[in-house]
């Protein structure tokens, strides 16, 4: 084995490379798996118990002389032997794929740059909420059907059941909580509701929900402050309409429709043959819920208004299939470059 070992020693040693292409041969040769060295090592089992130490010093040595060399001939920068192989620096650039924002994304950065030319701040607050800030704080019943199971994601924690935000309502109480008026902001965020996803509903969505606050602020203030919204989100030509609803934290509460973008209120089949399309809830703040928040609902009047993100897209985009939004294929993506 000595023979072997001096014989292979000198091998490396004697060892010169041309290029990049016989310094792999050499690490293959010599310290690949199946190298050289590697076959010294088991060959060290036919090494009497009394010589091993000897000759594995021996072995190791060999690999730190191998490594060694096959470092030194690393940095030699030797040139590859394909000179084809080499970057052409006079090559024009590759043409990359570039990005482009998500719908919703491009969508809802347009609603808050609307209501901000206005007046109105942006506030944000976590997607995990208690039942005050998301049901009790905005008047809801303790009977109300939006506290069961089968409409909300309740979650245990501990004594404790807290749940996801079925709304961003839960933001506008925090923001009355910590602020006196006036308050005038807007509410981005996701939210949560226990249903079956189809192409016109989904588990999670979106929402923009609004709110001001202020002595003698009225419903007139609040139609007003939509019609400016609608117009600038599909155009001068847009106009709206206001019917009667219900909610908890609104009185007199109202649904919001915008005259059909795609029709231009003439009526077809999407508008089914009306000539509107709903867009979103409104109304003025309920003075329990101002009184909740520590504000004098003597003193301040104010209104809330709320609309779903991937509504205002279908429309401003006429996508009808809502799982389309977070199913992340390239195909649809790629249609919103224009968009940056």
């Amino acid at each position: 084995m000595i023979e072997q070992i001096q014989k292979i020693e000198e091998e490396i040693e004697t060892f010169n490379a041309k290029d990049t292409s016989d310094i792999e041969k050499f690490r293959i040769r010599f310290l690949g798996s199946k190298g050289l060295i590697k076959g010294l090592y088991a060959l060290l089992r036919e090494v009497p118990n009394e010589n091993k130490k000897e000759f594995g010093q021996k072995i190791n040595d060999l690999r730190t002389i191998a490594e060694s060399k096959l470092n030194n001939l690393k940095g030699s920068n030797k040139k590859p032997v394909n000179k084809k192989s080499e970057e052409d620096l006079s090559k024009p650039t590759r043409a990359d794929s570039v990005g482009s924002h998500h719908p919703l994304s491009i969508i809802k950065r347009e609603i808050e740059d609307i209501f901000k030319k206005i007046g109105f701040s942006i506030s944000e607050g976590p997607e995990i909420e208690d039942d005050w800030h998301n049901f009790s704080a905005l008047n809801f019943p303790p009977e109300h059907p939006a506290r069961d199971m089968q409409d909300t994601f309740f979650i245990q924690k501990g004594k404790e059941e807290i749940a996801l935000r079925t709304h961003t309502s839960s933001v506008q109480v925090r923001v009355m909580e910590n602020n006196q008026p006036p308050i005038r902001t807007i509410s981005p965020g996701r939210v949560y509701r226990n249903e079956a996803i189809s192409a016109r509903a989904h588990c999670f969505f979106h929402q923009v929900e609004g709110l001001y606050i202020d002595e003698n602020v009225s419903f007139a203030d609040l139609k007003q402050t939509l019609l400016y919204f609608a117009k600038e989100m599909f155009g001068e030509k847009a106009e709206i309409r206001l019917r009667p609803s219900f909610f908890p934290f609104t009185e007199p509460s109202a649904e919001v429709d915008v005259s059909c973008t795609i029709c231009n209120g003439k009526g077809c089949n999407v508008c089914k043959y009306t000539g509107w399309l709903e867009i979103l809830g409104c109304g003025m703040v309920y003075p329990n819920v101002l009184e909740s928040s520590n504000i004098d609902s003597k003193k301040y009047s104010g209104f809330a208004f709320g609309m779903g993100v991937e509504r205002i897209a279908q429309l401003k985009y006429k996508v009808n299939d809502l799982r389309i939004y977070s199913e992340n294929d390239i195909r649809f993506l790629n249609q919103f470059k224009s968009e940056l």
